[in-house]
């Protein structure tokens, strides 16, 4: 903003005016096309509006300038107000990583709302993506203000580290490794798993470093993504040690609903009739889909009821072989089936699995709802300890916890370890990178 005498030495310059002292008069003559014609200060103002209309003023100099005065110290209070109403504004600050990514894209507009934020009178989002160009972040903030939301306060876009995470209540990570595969020679399975490893490591200690320096110590922070999630979890905790591992998971949402699919298609039901299905274990790697809890609603079978009616998904599907062998292989394949065609993961399913999560940990969804998130496995009977595995849990007074209502009989005990060492297996090749 220029000053008065900046603004004055401006005004002057282009109209080709020599006039030292403010206020600075000027008639435009607009209607004919003329320039503007200079009269000069408050005085010659007077005498035009006398010798030109006729009207002449009869209040005092001394009352003109203690009215200027009055005006002034008004004007001086309403910057000041305003400015003292701004600064009572804490926006919400949620930062997104990979933010050209195409799950931001269909995050975003569902993301900054009352039914995702309950209770958040304004929201900043840091969209950030080193991979990217900052033209395509520029379009991606004017397509976000475009929105018109109104919870939106500001968008700022950001291509390196320098002030990443500063303050974050929210943050959703949701970078992905996909490796280069070349005409001539593909690398060896256990070289490219290395490589992968590698910028992992470097990446998300850093972020991890990041968050522990600037983010705020209540901060959510939930890993998306299709490749070493329990490990990227992990790296955050290894290097944030100054915030509580329950600010940080990891989510299965994603499994969980194409599990959910597969077994409304047996069923010839909707997906949202199945209910209460977990996954455990390693989320990106080798994992276990537990229907035991599972319900199924609306089903067309010898039993039925009003819609809240539900039955075991156990005690109408017979088939256990199915679900212990072809079932786990089908949602597998599923995702990969997913990425091999289109170089990313469900975009449509990660977002809304995000999604599920905030809602279910910003306490808008029921506190009975079970979802299947990665979490730091310590000190829990009957898990694996100091590994992040999917687990089911439920969140209260936005925390969560792990439910024990499950059964853990001994094979499916022998499972969790299994996955436990593959996890261990994973950190193991971080730290031989570290060595």
């Amino acid at each position: 903003m220029l000053s008065r005498k900046e603004w004055l030495e401006a005004t002057c310059e282009r109209n080709g005016w020599k006039h030292e002292q403010s206020p600075l008069v000027w008639r435009e003559l607009v209607d004919q096309g003329g320039k503007g014609m200079l009269l000069g200060g408050f005085s010659d103002f007077l005498e035009h509006c006398q010798d030109y209309y006729n009207i002449t003023s009869d209040v005092p100099t001394d009352v003109m300038l203690s009215v200027a005065a009055e005006n002034l110290v008004t004007k001086v209070n309403l910057i000041v107000e305003e400015q003292r109403r701004v600064s009572l504004i804490q926006p919400l600050q949620i930062w997104i990583s990979s933010a050209l990514s195409p799950a931001c894209h269909l995050l975003i507009p569902n993301l900054l709302s009352a039914e995702v934020f309950p209770r958040v009178s304004a929201m900043c989002l840091h969209l950030l993506d080193l991979e990217g160009n900052e033209e395509g972040l520029q379009w991606l903030k004017m397509e976000t203000e475009d929105l018109a939301l109104p919870l939106l306060h500001q968008v700022v876009i950001h291509t390196d580290l320098n002030r990443a995470f500063q303050e974050a209540d929210v943050i959703l990570l949701l970078d992905e490794w996909w490796s280069d595969e070349t005409e001539d020679e593909e690398e060896e399975e256990e070289e490219e798993e290395k490589r992968k490893v590698e910028g992992i490591l470097d990446r998300y200690s850093e972020y991890g470093q990041l968050i522990d320096a600037g983010a705020k110590k209540e901060v959510k922070v939930i890993v998306s993504g299709g490749s070493f999630v329990n490990l990227r979890c992990s790296l955050l905790l290894d290097n944030a040690r100054s915030i509580d591992s329950r600010c940080f998971v990891t989510m299965a949402t994603q499994l969980e609903n194409e599990a959910r699919a597969i077994i409304a298609k047996k069923l010839k039901v909707r997906t949202s009739d199945i209910t209460d299905v977990t996954v455990w274990g390693n989320i990106s790697g080798s994992f276990y889909v537990d229907v035991q809890r599972a319900k199924v609603f609306n089903y067309d079978g010898a039993i039925k009821g009003p819609t809240f009616f539900s039955q075991p998904v156990l005690q109408v599907f017979h088939d256990r072989k199915w679900l212990e062998t072809e079932f786990q292989d089908i949602v597998r394949r599923r995702r990969a089936s997913v990425v091999s065609k289109t170089r990313h993961r469900a975009a449509m399913s990660a977002a809304n699995g995000i999604l599920t999560v905030l809602k279910a940990w910003n306490g808008t969804s029921s506190p009975d709802e079970v979802l299947s998130v990665g979490v730091l496995c310590s000190g829990y009977d009957n898990l694996p300890d100091g590994v992040v595995m999917s687990v089911p849990v439920t969140f209260r007074d936005n925390k969560w916890a792990v439910l024990f209502e499950v059964a853990l009989g001994d094979e499916l005990k022998e499972r969790l370890q299994l996955f436990a060492s593959e996890l261990r297996q994973e950190q193991d090749l971080g730290s031989d990178k570290i060595a």
